[in-house]
């Protein structure tokens, strides 16, 4: 279902309109379609907020634009950059609360690691965010905001010149508990007027909503990555407990039809935290083989990054390498993701943003 238009009582933040939503925001104040065109590539492509700078706009429509709409992203309260040159910023949102999104350079790539949601409802026990309680979903306008902040930070004033080459959907909260904005934000992410993506450089990760995920490969074809964490089901159910509702075999089975639904085919990525003791033996790592052996999976076997108050541990490296040798054995492709950030709790599973009225909680629906 798709989000309502703005009423007009207030500005309308422009900021998280699709080019179509803003078309038909703008037909029906008499203008043509062509004017979101010019007005997405002002917004996100130029990063303006200030109308009368919009030179390609008839007057009229720029005092228009002025009275009744606004372009407002969250806000940066800090910044913290790590030795390793990733960046964290704290944005704040009009409510008082705050995400955290990361910068992660690398050579070849920069990868921009952006929020969903006000804290996560999901309760994975591993995960820092899991601990600040759930508040509420982020508007379209808050996520894609947060790339367009990131622009500003980084200096880029043209998409020629950004230095942003990835997004994923792997910070605060999870994506698709959020479907409409998220979605939303996905399609500003790969039109072309707007920040140019390749739809192979967004991804989506997911704990396993199957319901949404179902709906996601309708609605978008971007690049999926699952938050699996273990082989078997007792051992999901305690670390990722969203598998009470929707077990292995059916999480897996709506992967498959996701990848059967794109136009490129490509692999699923797997999200593999290793946790000392706890799901990081020879004999699951055969298990996970099995388990994704019918499926394009790519494996990333994520160090964990610790946390106050948390009883896990890390696995050592070298039962990461072993776990590691075990799957590409069975013809995974499998890698180790260098942690990177962990100096300024900007690693995996380390964001925590500032999360007022923690006690509110809801369903999670899909």
């Amino acid at each position: 279902m798709a989000i309502p238009l703005p009423r007009t009582e207030q500005p309308v933040n422009l900021l998280g309109l699709t080019r179509g939503r803003l078309a038909e925001w703008l037909g029906a104040q008499g203008e043509k379609p062509f004017r979101a065109t010019q007005l997405v590539k002002w917004i996100h492509q130029f990063g303006l907020d200030d109308f009368e700078r919009m030179t390609n706009l008839p007057l009229v429509l720029r005092r228009r634009l002025a009275a009744e709409a606004v372009i407002a992203a969250p806000e940066i309260a800090s910044a913290q950059r790590s030795a390793d040159g990733t960046v964290k910023w704290l944005m704040r949102l009009a409510d008082g609360n705050c995400v955290e999104t990361v910068f992660i350079p690398e050579a070849g790539r920069n990868t921009l690691c952006i929020s969903s949601q006000v804290g996560c409802a999901l309760d994975c026990t591993f995960c820092a965010t899991a601990r600040q309680g759930f508040n509420r979903n982020l508007t379209a306008a808050e996520i894609v905001g947060q790339v367009w902040r990131a622009n500003q930070a980084l200096g880029a004033v043209h998409r020629d010149d950004r230095l942003i080459t990835n997004v994923v959907f792997m910070g605060m909260g999870e994506p698709l508990a959020n479907f409409d904005n998220v979605v939303a934000a996905l399609e500003l992410l790969v039109d072309d007027n707007a920040y140019g993506l390749s739809k192979r450089r967004v991804t989506v990760s997911t704990s396993g909503l199957v319901p949404a995920l179902d709906r996601l490969r309708g609605a978008a074809d971007v690049a999926l990555a699952v938050s699996l964490h273990a082989p078997d089901d007792a051992l999901r159910d305690e670390l990722v407990p969203i598998n009470r509702k929707y077990p292995i075999a059916e999480l897996l089975a709506a992967c498959r039809r996701y990848v059967d639904a794109r136009h490129h085919k490509a692999r699923i990525t797997f999200e593999y935290v290793m946790l000392d003791g706890v799901n990081d033996s020879p004999r699951q790592a055969r298990a996970l083989a099995r388990l994704l052996a019918p499926l394009p999976a790519k494996v990333n076997l994520i160090p964990f990054n610790p946390f106050p108050g948390t009883g896990y541990r890390c696995s050592p490296p070298a039962a990461i390498d072993r776990f590691r040798d075990v799957l590409q054995r069975h013809g995974l492709v499998t890698v180790t993701r260098r942690t990177r950030g962990d100096d300024i709790a900007a690693a995996c599973g380390q964001l925590a943003g500032r999360v007022h009225d923690r006690r509110r909680r809801r369903e999670v629906r899909s």
